[in-house]
């Protein structure tokens, strides 16, 4: 048996691989301050105001019924019916109307007047790079 000759083989040339190595350290970057400063002005509110209120009215009225009146609207009036019951001395009942109470509601507008103190921040920012720092801050 007869051994082939080998074919020659290109040369291999070993190489270096490098590294990359990556660190954090601390150091000294600007200071920076921050201020906030409150301004105050006092300021009129002159607005008008709306609000309602209840008036409220007793009208006796003093009329036998058969029943309790419901309670009744007309407009902006709310009428609410009192009753008494009483007995007469024939054994007789009956229902007396009382009174009635009125209530009306009544629709006020009025000019409010009144000064607020209005409040206003502004903030002031400074940077200091840390050359120009002193040994305090």
């Amino acid at each position: 048996m007869s051994s082939a000759p080998t074919p020659p083989r290109d040369p291999v040339v070993p190489l270096h691989a490098e590294d990359a190595v990556v660190t954090r350290r601390d150091t000294a970057g600007d200071t920076v301050r921050v201020s906030v400063t409150t301004h105050e002005n006092e300021r009129l509110v002159d607005e008008e105001l709306t609000h309602e209120r209840v008036a409220i009215e007793r009208v006796a009225v003093g009329r036998v019924v058969d029943r309790v009146p419901p309670i009744r609207k007309d407009g902006d009036l709310t009428i609410i019916p009192v009753v008494e019951e009483e007995a007469v001395v024939v054994i007789e009942r009956r229902l007396v109307l009382r009174e009635e109470i009125h209530m009306r509601r009544v629709r006020v507008t009025e000019r409010h007047r009144e000064t607020v103190t209005l409040r206003r921040q502004d903030a002031d920012i400074s940077r200091t790079p840390p050359d120009r720092r002193d040994d305090t801050g």
